[in-house]
């Protein structure tokens, strides 16, 4: 690999890594705008359990409207970032970010551990979402987190075992 080879790897991780930071803020800001500027135009967002969340940026716009108009605070931090770049086409890439947020949902405090599985694309604008799918450790309200963490059933959509679901990772727990 050439040095310029080598800086423009260097640049794309880096704005590949602001794309990511720039998800979280955009959604805790409730910026719809931005939040859309972030997907390619076929861009999508789901999560493991097959649950399409939007399919186009339009579609993702429209998901993220809805969930900002009855979510309360939500506070979205990452951690650990890989980027793999795809050997034949450098205007490819995935990754997975490991994650967690602080949500008022449904009038109760939820807390979620998450990995986020991405497809990234540049276009001229930049690096963008491909699709973006979202893998759950947990999701659950607060005060039951100490019982809920040891359970197999650690997504808690709702107060009732009808609305608990098994976690998306680690497999076999």
């Amino acid at each position: 690999m050439s040095d310029a080879d080598r800086l423009t790897r260097l640049e794309d991780i880096h704005a590949i890594g602001q794309l990511v930071a720039r998800y979280g803020f955009a959604v805790d800001d409730r910026d719809l705008e931005g939040v859309k500027a972030l997907f390619a135009p076929d861009g999508s967002l789901g999560t493991a359990g097959g649950t399409a969340k939007g399919d186009g940026v339009d579609a993702v716009g429209a998901y993220f409207a809805g969930r900002f108009a009855v979510l309360g605070p939500t506070h979205h931090f990452t951690h650990d970032h890989v980027v793999d770049f795809d050997a034949a086409d450098p205007t490819r890439a995935t990754g997975r970010v490991s994650a967690h947020a602080e949500v008022w949902r449904d009038g109760a405090p939820m807390l979620t551990a998450l990995r986020y599985l991405d497809e990234y694309v540049k276009l001229a604008e930049g690096w963008r979402f491909r699709s973006r799918t979202q893998a759950y450790l947990y999701f659950v309200d607060v005060r039951q987190y100490p019982e809920a963490l040891g359970h197999k059933l650690r997504v808690r959509l709702g107060p009732t075992e009808d609305q608990w679901k098994p976690a998306d990772w680690p497999a076999g727990l």
